[in-house]
């Protein structure tokens, strides 16, 4: 899946990477996001393996681009329920509020011109950055993206699916293809395999454990809308292994990179 390419529209590709997007706090653009008009298709973004739209959303005379990924749209996997991919995207982002990381630009799941998907705020990006040529100057913040993607067990984190955004902040997308049950981890960012996980990570991911085991939890009401009882238990799985081997894990035996890598 690559959601990071032009879009086929008329806009010009490098224009509207390069737009510029209101600033608003998390909460003012899930806002925009849930109750904001679709006023502008601005096309499909290509090369997409789903049906991937660019829209401004309006509301409270407020303009913004966002990200629409239509369930009805989602190509059928062998290895993951059909319909869901949508609500795993918002589910990536939930856990990501929930840990205090803000690695995935907000995500709503709602209905538009193409039915209930998730709606992304889209981030300002140059489309030809990506993981490869980030270099040394985001280590800190791609190993929080590596933890995250462990927990996740995200089976498809390509280098384009990470995006450089202003002050270089380093920004997950295209999370569809997580918190499947059985193990899936497939990832470009093998920096660390083996090196001890940072304490102040770990921190937070304690802080989490027992909220996701709690049924009256407000975390676990949220992801129990998105995803099934026994991804919510694999998820806490892996959240203890993590917690108990204190390390990033290594490749083993199968596919453990994304195909194409970008």
């Amino acid at each position: 899946m690559d959601d990071s390419t032009t879009p086929a529209s008329s806009d010009g590709g490098d224009r509207v990477f390069a737009r510029g997007q209101p600033e608003l706090s998390t909460a003012e653009a899930l806002s925009l996001l849930e109750r904001g008009e679709v006023t502008t298709q601005h096309g499909m973004i290509r090369n997409s393996s789903n049906y991937t739209f660019l829209v401004t959303l309006t509301y409270e005379k407020v303009e913004a681009l966002a990200i629409y990924k239509p369930r009805r749209g989602e190509r059928p996997l062998w290895d993951f329920p059909d319909n869901t991919l949508a609500d795993r995207e918002r589910a990536s982002f939930v856990l990501s509020e929930a840990l205090n990381w803000g690695l995935v630009p907000p995500t709503a799941l709602r209905d538009g011109p193409h039915g209930i998907g998730s709606v992304q705020w889209f981030v300002p990006h140059d489309p030809s950055e990506n993981y490869f040529t980030f270099g040394d100057r985001v280590q800190a913040q791609l190993k929080r993206v590596a933890l995250f993607d462990c927990i996740t067990n995200n089976a498809d984190r390509k280098g384009g699916h990470l995006l450089l955004g202003s002050g270089d902040r380093v920004w997950c997308i295209d999370n569809g293809l997580t918190f499947n049950q059985a193990h899936k981890l497939r990832t470009v960012i093998w920096d660390f395999e083996g090196e001890e996980i940072p304490s102040p990570l770990l921190a937070d991911v304690r802080g989490i454990r027992d909220h996701l085991c709690d049924e009256s939890d407000p975390l676990y009401c949220a992801m129990a809308d998105l995803l099934s009882q026994g991804e919510i238990s694999a998820t806490l799985h892996r959240i203890d292994r993590v917690l108990k081997s204190r390390r990033y894990p290594r490749p083993g035996g199968g596919a453990n990179y994304p195909w194409p890598p970008v």
